[in-house]
């Protein structure tokens, strides 16, 4: 089973994407599940993680019925005000939907690099192990020191770092995001997706030489039993096509053992996420 730990979907509204600037104009449309599956089939991909876009309950809603409609969205990371008083009954709203698996905070995009430190954020995340449910950490390599000290405080709660928390490609910077990335693997408890790499490379020039060696470091220190490959579909149009890129993938884990393959190409994503 291949499954792809990321993708997203939406319907192109510009007040609500508004990240999506005009050196991106390819994602100024729709993008829904029937425009996946082509490119799923002729990637030899299974299924798919559909993961939330924009912070609001009501997407989390929406992708949860994407998923009830269409059997290959296999899980949802949806989004729920974590940091809310009100977040125990958000989750009992959504978390009985077996196709929740998890649940992300666009921790990038806050003002504060330490707010994933805040106590009442700390304690929504605390509740997520009793509806079963993991949780996807989105941040720059800057944030990696503090993610490892939000982590700290969850031992039993299962992560999931999306895109390498997104080091300096484009300016070819492997310090201090290596040793920051092998200090938070250390912690069994994360995993991390092997996606969106091409996108923080330079879009044009980006070889897959150089994005290798950003590989070979996150595999070392995730070893193929917590790293899982992801597209980052539809954002990696900007700069790699979603067969290119798991053509790529397969021809960086070649050399390892198929059991190892297998890890990577989806055995990691459905022990992370539970899915069924």
């Amino acid at each position: 089973m291949v499954i792809d730990s990321h993708n997203h979907f939406w319907k192109y509204v510009p007040a609500d994407y508004a990240w999506i600037d005009d050196s991106m104009s390819v994602l100024r449309r729709d993008f829904l599940p029937a425009d996946l599956r082509d490119p799923m089939q002729a990637a030899g991909v299974d299924g798919t993680v559909a993961v939330q876009a924009r912070q609001s309950l009501e997407e989390t809603h929406w992708l949860l019925t994407l998923a009830a409609e269409n059997a290959f969205i296999r899980g949802v990371v949806g989004w729920v005000s974590l940091a809310s008083e009100h977040v125990r009954r958000e989750l009992e709203t959504v978390g009985a939907d077996p196709k929740l698996r998890a649940v992300r905070h666009v921790l990038q995009g806050e003002s504060d690099d330490h707010y994933m430190l805040r106590e009442d954020f700390n304690r929504g995340v605390g509740i997520l192990k009793e509806f079963g449910l993991a949780y996807d950490i989105l941040i720059y390599e800057r944030h990696l020191p503090i993610a490892g000290r939000f982590v700290d405080r969850h031992p039993e709660q299962i992560f999931i770092l999306d895109h390498l928390a997104k080091p300096k490609i484009k300016s070819a910077e492997r310090e201090p995001w290596a040793k920051n990335l092998q200090e938070l693997a250390k912690r069994p408890n994360v995993y991390c997706k092997a996606s969106g790499m091409a996108t923080e490379a330079d879009w044009q020039s980006w070889t897959q030489q150089g994005l290798r060696e950003y590989f070979n470091i996150a595999l070392e220190a995730f070893g193929p039993d917590r790293l899982m490959a992801g597209s980052d579909w539809p954002v990696c149009l900007v700069a790699c096509g979603f067969k290119r890129w798991w053509d790529i993938l397969r021809e960086w884990i070649s050399a390892l053992s198929p059991a190892e393959q297998a890890q990577i190409l989806g055995d990691n994503a459905v022990k992370a996420y539970k899915l069924k």
